[in-house]
């Protein structure tokens, strides 16, 4: 069992394979190469977070890095929960989780995503997230569906900030899932 934060940490290259495996199962996100994941486990784990299971083996994760023009923004670039973890709070908490430990270091005033139009989960999961963090919400259109090569819906951007110093627990509220969020550097 994945509790929602004692078993959270930055990924590491052996949890490439699991995240690759987590983000093809979801039907949802973009599934990149395995290479790729590997390589976002090396080289982002600082701006990345994985929930493990009992047997330490990635239950879910987040994905994301630190705009180079705006260093204060990290960018979430995907998020997915196992299937039989759904539910439970670990998207909300892992945002929650990752968020702390760059605020820790003095590296993050905001966060960026982008969103189709039709995925409300996700949509659930970051306006839930800006109210823990006392921050607002904003978004706008940012790719359209015609810049893609491929059948592609239309991607949305939120800012949310400025974060507030420490979350605000919401009393009786889970956490909200998500099943998507698409990529903004696929």
């Amino acid at each position: 069992m994945v509790n929602s934060e004692g078993n959270m940490g930055e990924p590491t290259v052996q949890d490439g394979a699991s995240v690759w495996r987590i983000a093809r199962d979801s039907h949802v996100l973009d599934v990149n190469s395995s290479y790729s994941y590997l390589l976002w486990c090396r080289d982002f784990a600082a701006t990345s977070v994985v929930a493990r299971d009992e047997s330490g083996t990635a239950a879910a994760f987040a994905t994301g890095y630190i705009r180079p023009e705006q260093p204060g923004t990290l960018v979430i670039w995907q998020i997915a929960v196992d299937g039989k973890r759904r539910g439970r709070g670990l998207g909300g908490a892992m945002l929650d989780h990752l968020t702390g430990r760059l605020r820790s270091r003095g590296v993050l005033q905001r966060m960026e995503t982008t969103i189709s139009a039709e995925n409300e989960a996700s949509q659930r999961l970051f306006h839930s997230f800006a109210a823990r963090h006392g921050a607002s919400v904003e978004h706008e259109p940012l790719f359209p569906a015609r810049l893609f090569p491929d059948a592609h819906e239309s991607e949305h951007l939120y800012r949310i900030g400025p974060l507030a110093e420490s979350p605000t627990p919401t009393p009786g509220t889970q956490y909200s899932e998500t099943r998507r969020t698409r990529s903004v550097a696929s």
